[in-house]
C-alpha cells in the first residue's frame, strides 16, 4: 500500500535544553505527523556519538545516545530540580562541545538521587540486556578512567581483556559502570514510551543501522575476533569508498572491516543480535551501505587516502537468509546507493528488500546512458523514493549548485518553465509523491523550503555536521495542511 513519511533526526527536534530529545516536543511532532497524514517517521541512528558527532560513529551499536534523554522527565521523577536545567531557549544549531561539558554532570546528579539499584524494572533491564550492556558499561567506565583515550591506548592487560584485568576494573569502577547502565535504562524507558505513542497514532518508526561499527567502540573491543585485526588488535584494513567523480581521493572512513568467515562460522549470531535489537527500537530498519554486503572496499590500514583499496567479496545472501530464518520476515530498506554492479542489484533482488531512489541523483549530466535508474518513470513499486537524504544537499541548496543544463533537464521533466525555485521545489516533491514507489520519504528541510545552511551532513568533512535543529515556529498549520493535501492527492494517506 502506498504511504509516505518525513525524515527528521531526533537531534533536530525543536525545544530547549540544547538538542532534540524525548520530551513533549517529540510527542507534538508525532501529532503533527498524524495531522499531516503521514505514516512514517524516519530517524538517524540513535547511538551515542563520539568524536565528530556523527551518529554513524558510535561507542556502541546497541547503546542509545544519553543526550536524547528528556531532562524534563527527570524533573518529573524528582531526580533533578527545575532550576538546575539549562536555560530554556530554542537554538537552531547544536553545540556539542557545550553538551559534552555540561550534560553528564546533570545526568550523574539524577543518577545519584535515583536510588536506581532498588528499582525492579532496572534490574530486569540489565539482566535482559546483559549480552551487550555489561561490555558497553565497562568500556565507557574504563574510557572515563583513562580520560577518554581510545581503547588501543589502554594498558595491555585490559586491552586484551585478560580475566584478572576484567575483574580488577569491574570491581574498581563499579559505581561508574552502574551509572552507564542507568543511562541506557532511562534512554530505553523514554524511547519505548515515545515509540508506543507513535505507533498508537499510526506512525511507524524507520530506524537506521550503519553497516560498520567504530574502531573505538565496545563492539570492537569486546569482539576483536569478528574484525580484521592483527595480534596487536590493530586493523589490518579499514572501510571506505573508492575515488569517483565526487571525490578524487575516495572516502576513508576508517572503520574496522568484518572477518566475515568468523561470522559465518557462528551463523552470523552477532549480526542476528544486532538486527534483533533494532526491532526492539524501530518498526522498519534501513541498512546503510548495502552494497558492502555484496562486495566491500578494503583499504590497507595506515593509508592516508582511499586510493590504494580493492574490492573483496562480502557475505552475500547467506547473511540475509540467516536473518530471515532466525527472525522471520522483517521490514528492511536497502540503502543501495552509489556505484552498483550487477551482483549488487541481484543481491537486493534476492533479498526482496526495497531499494532507495533519490531524485537529486536523477538529473546528473554525467549519466549519458539515457536509462537513469533514479528517474521516476524507471521505478518499480518495490522501492522508497527520497528527494534527498541526510547526506545530500537540501533540494533548494541543490538547485543552486547544479549546472544550468541539469536544471533545465529537471524543468523539462517536470513540464514547467518556472524560474521560481520554491515552485520548482513543490513540483519536485509532488514528483516523488506521485511516483509508483510504495514509500515516499521527504526530509523536513525540503518541506520547510530551507537551503544548505540547514543541511544535516556533508560527507568527508569534519565539523559543522549533525547540528541543524528545527524551531517550533516552523511547524505551522498552513504547512501541515499542505503536506496533508499533497499526501492525499497522491494516495499516500493510508498505510
Amino acid at each position: 500500500m502506498r504511504a509516505s513519511g518525513i525524515l527528521l533526526p531526533i537531534f533536530s527536534l525543536p525545544g530547549g535544553h540544547g538538542i532534540g530529545c524525548f520530551n513533549q516536543e517529540a510527542y507534538k511532532w508525532i501529532d503533527y505527523l498524524k495531522q499531516a497524514k503521514q505514516s512514517y517517521w524516519q530517524i538517524l541512528p540513535l547511538g551515542a556519538t563520539s568524536y565528530g558527532d556523527s551518529p554513524y560513529q558510535s561507542f556502541s551499536t546497541f547503546a542509545g545516545n544519553p543526550y536524547f534523554i528528556s531532562l524534563d522527565d527527570l524533573v518529573a521523577k524528582n531526580w533533578l530540580n527545575i532550576d538546575e536545567l539549562p536555560i530554556q531557549e530554542e537554538n537552531t544549531t547544536i553545540n556539542y562541545a557545550n553538551l559534552y561539558h555540561t550534560r553528564f554532570d546533570l545526568l550523574r546528579l539524577a543518577f545519584e538521587r535515583s536510588h536506581i539499584t532498588d528499582n525492579h524494572d532496572f534490574q530486569s533491564f540489565i539482566n535482559n540486556e546483559a549480552y551487550w550492556l555489561n561490555d558497553y558499561a565497562l568500556f565507557m567506565a574504563i574510557k572515563d578512567y583513562f580520560n577518554g583515550i581510545s581503547w588501543q591506548q589502554w594498558p595491555e592487560d585490559i586491552r586484551h581483556r585478560t580475566t584478572d584485568a576484567m575483574n580488577y576494573y569491574t570491581n574498581k569502577l563499579q559505581e561508574n559502570i552502574t551509572f552507564y547502565k542507568f543511562l541506557q535504562f532511562i534512554f530505553w524507558e523514554q524511547w519505548q514510551k515515545l515509540k508506543a505513542y507513535a505507533n498508537s497514532q499510526g506512525i511507524s518508526i524507520i530506524g537506521d543501522i550503519p553497516i560498520y561499527v567504530a574502531y573505538d567502540s565496545a563492539d570492537t573491543w569486546s569482539n576483536p575476533h569478528l574484525f580484521q585485526l592483527d595480534e596487536n588488535l590493530l586493523p589490518t584494513a579499514v572501510a571506505g569508498c573508492p575515488p569517483d567523480g565526487f571525490s578524487a581521493d575516495g572516502q576513508l572512513w576508517g572503520n574496522p572491516l568484518y572477518a566475515w568467515e568468523k561470522h559465518a562460522q557462528k551463523n552470523f549470531s552477532w549480526w542476528i543480535s544486532r538486527i534483533s535489537w533494532c526491532y526492539k527500537l524501530y518498526d522498519v530498519v534501513r541498512i546503510d551501505h548495502f552494497r558492502g554486503f555484496d562486495e566491500y572496499y578494503s583499504i590497507p590500514y595506515g593509508n592516508t587516502t582511499a586510493k590504494g583499496g580493492h574490492w573483496v567479496k562480502g557475505p552475500g545472501i547467506n547473511l540475509f537468509q540467516q536473518i530471515k530464518n532466525t527472525l522471520g520476515n522483517k521490514e528492511i530498506i536497502a540503502e543501495d546507493l552509489g556505484y552498483l554492479t550487477d551482483s549488487v542489484r541481484q543481491l537486493v533482488k534476492d533479498t526482496g528488500y526495497p531499494g532507495m531512489k533519490v531524485l537529486e541523483f536523477a538529473f546528473d549530466s554525467r549519466d549519458s546512458s539515457g536509462a537513469n535508474n533514479y528517474l521516476p518513470h524507471n521505478y518499480n513499486e518495490n522501492c522508497v523514493v527520497y528527494t534527498g537524504t541526510h547526506d545530500n544537499e537540501t533540494m533548494l541548496g541543490w538547485f543552486k549548485s547544479i549546472l544550468p543544463e541539469e536544471k533545465n533537464t529537471l524543468r523539462r521533466y517536470l513540464c514547467t518553465d518556472t524560474q521560481d525555485d520554491l515552485k520548482l521545489l513543490d513540483k519536485a516533491i509532488c514528483l516523488a509523491m506521485q511516483s509508483v514507489a510504495k514509500m515516499c520519504i521527504i526530509p523536513m528541510q525540503d518541506w520547510l523550503q530551507l537551503d544548505n545552511t540547514s543541511r544535516i551532513n556533508k560527507p568527508s568533512t569534519l565539523g559543522g555536521n549533525w547540528c541543524w535543529r528545527m524551531n517550533n515556529s516552523q511547524l505551522s498549520e498552513k504547512l501541515n495542511q499542505k503536506i496533508a493535501s499533497i499526501t492525499a492527492t497522491y494516495g499516500r494517506d493510508k498505510k
